[in-house]
């Protein structure tokens, strides 16, 4: 190993030590449990500010960056008096040292309650501390003195041997003779040996260089490098993306990549043609929309809005939203009925809970809302546009009427995740033909085929 490197972890090790998280179990659930990092624990009279995570058996996607996560990282701030408690920021990880998405928050006072994840953690948290923060501070000072010391010897070691450096042959450096011992390709050569230090594992991995031009007979000629890779398990890529036609169709997904099996034996699946729901007083959707500035991306699936802090809150529970896209014709059918086009709203609530309010779009007079994001539609795909200064209102989006259709489905994109929540408004919102057919010349048909009701309990409000 260089010595740079040697160097650079024998400073690295004992920061990264000093500040190394104490996780205490808090609750074990079906899916999921939630750790709490004693050191990040900062009190202040009665309010409580600490770090706290939830790692889920499963991976899940985030449909922000696609990315698969399966820790929600929070920074929390309790009140102990008023039992409050006001969420400051979210990190999603793949892994404890694989960060996928930050993102900071208002931090807006909610009310904990009882018998909720955040209810456990507010127990613990404002109960009165075992340990002073003398005493922790000691004990995490103590451990990081036993990772110096052993970083300390393994440096040490590291230095008492003598460096050696061995010539890397490639075949296209060899005489003729060698060149016809050497291996045809290269899974025939013998990768080098595995290096550990502390807590990363990196391994040493042979790669093939580029292929030099043809030499006579038509051969190509090639060599090897060295690099130093990170040791994590490689997920399988599908050969085949996803999409709505040819191999890559619907019908497809679940044989595409392992992660898509939902696909195809999910029982909740979205969408669904809405009929037979019974009619009920559903809750009345609190939406917080606001003016923001907005970011619009054309993904090669759809074309996906970005806007600012938004949300609703149902049931006592907080949605924030995530992200806008566009579907043609409509997902969703309404007793056999399917319109022009759809808009989903995908927000996601603390626990990680996602929620899908659908907007219906048929044939009408122009959108307003719709026109300012086709305005600055990007002329190449996944290029990002930002305007500096023009501002969206998400509640223009929305009709008049808030009265839904309700129940439970999946994403209905890969890797058709179960468990989201469909808002489905049954008051349509007009577009123009000219703003239809505008979407249509980038997709004509980007909409999932509609899935199996499979009993599902669909509530209609009244």
């Amino acid at each position: 190993m260089h010595l740079s490197i040697m160097a650079a972890l024998a400073v690295a090790l004992p920061l990264t030590a000093a500040a190394a998280p104490i996780w205490q179990n808090v609750s074990s659930e079906p899916g999921k449990r939630i750790e709490l990092d004693r050191t990040s624990i900062k009190r202040e009279g009665p309010t409580v500010e600490t770090v706290g995570r939830m790692i889920l058996d499963k991976e899940l996607i985030d449909v922000r960056s696609g990315a698969p996560y399966q820790i929600i990282e929070v920074v929390t701030r309790y009140d102990c008096t008023a039992r409050n408690a006001s969420t400051l920021k979210r990190t999603f990880k793949n892994s404890d040292n694989v960060i996928v998405r930050e993102e900071t928050l208002k931090g807006t006072d909610l009310p904990v309650r009882s018998g909720t994840l955040d209810d456990k953690v507010l127990r613990e948290v404002c109960r009165p501390p075992k340990d002073s923060q003398a005493e922790l501070a000691a004990k995490t000072n103590e451990a990081a003195s036993q990772l110096r010391q052993a970083n300390d010897a393994l440096l040490k070691k590291e230095l008492a041997q003598p460096a050696q450096a061995t010539p890397i042959k490639t075949t296209a450096a060899l005489p003729a003779t060698e060149a016809a011992k050497a291996p045809s390709s290269a899974a025939e050569s013998k990768p080098p040996t595995a290096v550990t230090v502390g807590m990363a594992t990196p391994r040493l991995q042979t790669r093939a260089a580029a292929p030099t031009k043809s030499t006579g007979g038509g051969k190509q000629t090639g060599g090897y490098m060295l690099e130093l890779v990170h040791n994590e398990p490689l997920k399988p890529q599908p050969s085949v993306e996803w999409g709505y036609e040819g191999a890559g169709a619907p019908e497809n997904w679940a044989k595409l990549d392992p992660r898509y099996a939902l696909c195809a034996s999910g029982q909740r699946q979205s969408p669904i043609d809405i009929r037979d729901g019974i009619k009920v007083d559903v809750e009345p959707i609190r939406f917080s929309y606001h003016p923001s500035r907005f970011r619009i991306v054309d993904t090669g699936r759809s074309v996906d809005v970005f806007l600012g802090d938004n949300s609703f809150t149902l049931t006592g529970k907080t949605y924030t939203l995530q992200q806008i896209h566009f579907r043609r014709p409509a997902e969703e059918q309404i007793d056999g009925r399917r319109f022009d086009m759809s808009a989903h709203l995908v927000h996601r609530a603390d626990d990680g809970q996602l929620a899908v309010v659908a907007v219906l779009l048929e044939r009408g007079p122009e959108n307003p809302f719709i026109q300012t994001l086709w305005n600055y539609l990007p002329l190449e795909k996944h290029l990002n546009v930002e305007p500096p200064s023009t501002t969206v209102d998400l509640k223009a989006l929305l009709p008049a009427s808030h009265n839904y259709y309700t129940y439970m489905g999946s994403l209905s994109t890969p890797p058709c995740t179960e468990g989201v929540l469909w808002l489905v408004l049954k008051q349509p919102v007009s577009v123009s033909p000219e703003q239809i057919d505008t979407f249509s010349r980038l997709y004509r048909h980007n909409a999932r085929p509609i899935q199996a009701t499979a009993d599902r309990l669909i509530k209609e409000g009244r």
